[in-house]
C-alpha cells in the first residue's frame, strides 16, 4: 500500500493539475497547432505542477519523520529527534529541485538519490527533466528566462512539455515512495506503508 502522501499526489494533486489541462483544453482546444494565447496557461501549469510535487515530497518527508520517531523509545527522545530531522528543511524555504531532496532526505540516512536511481533505470533521466522543471518554473515566478534562452527568443513552455515534466514528476513520485518505505521498514523492523 502507498503512503498517504503518494495516494494524495495521485487524487487530489493530481485533479488539481487535471483541472489545469482542462483548462487548456477549453482554451486552446484539442488540434495541433500553435497557440499563443495557451502560454500562459502553460506557464501557469508549470508553476502549478512544481509546488503539488514540492508538495508531494514536504508530505512524503513529514510521513518518513513522523513513522521514525514513532519508533524511538523512550518518548522523550522521539520529541528530540523530530526537530533534527524537520528543522531548516529545504523543502520549507525553496524548491524540490535534486539537492534539496538528496539532503532533506539524506537525513533519514541513506544515500536518497543513488537509492532512487537504483530501484528504476528511467529516474536518471526523471532527475534530470526535474531539474529543468525547476528551472522553468523559477524562471517564470522571477520573470528571469536569461539563462534558458539564447538571445532574441521568447520564453515559450509547450504543453507537451509540460506534460513530460509530469509525468517525471509522477514517476518520482513512485520511486521516493518505495524507496523511502523500505528504508524505513528495514531502519525500525516494520514498513510505514
Amino acid at each position: 500500500m502507498p503512503s498517504k502522501s503518494l495516494q494524495l499526489w495521485a487524487k487530489a494533486r493530481a485533479t488539481t493539475l487535471d483541472e489545469i489541462e482542462a483548462a487548456h483544453q477549453a482554451v486552446g482546444g484539442s488540434r495541433r497547432g500553435r497557440r499563443y494565447a495557451t502560454q500562459q496557461l502553460n506557464q501557469a501549469y508549470t508553476v502549478m505542477l512544481m509546488s503539488q510535487f514540492q508538495g508531494f515530497c514536504r508530505d512524503l518527508h513529514s510521513e518518513a519523520v513522523d513513522h521514525l520517531v514513532a519508533a524511538v523509545l523512550p518518548t522523550s527522545v522521539s520529541s528530540v529527534l523530530r526537530p533534527v530531522l524537520t528543522e531548516n528543511r529545504a523543502l520549507d524555504r525553496g524548491n524540490a529541485n535534486s539537492s534539496s531532496l538528496g539532503s532533506d532526505f539524506g537525513r533519514l540516512g541513506l544515500s536518497f538519490w543513488q537509492e532512487v536511481k537504483a530501484t528504476d533505470a528511467r529516474a536518471e533521466k526523471w532527475q534530470q527533466r526535474l531539474d529543468q522543471l525547476n528551472d522553468w518554473r523559477n524562471a517564470i515566478a522571477h520573470q528571469s528566462f536569461g539563462k534558458l534562452l539564447r538571445a532574441g527568443s521568447r520564453p515559450v513552455v509547450s504543453l507537451q512539455q509540460v506534460r513530460e515534466w509530469r509525468n517525471a514528476c509522477k514517476g518520482l513520485a513512485r520511486s521516493f515512495d518505495r524507496v523511502i518505505g523500505v528504508h524505513l521498514g528495514s531502519m525500525v523492523g516494520n514498513p510505514p506503508w
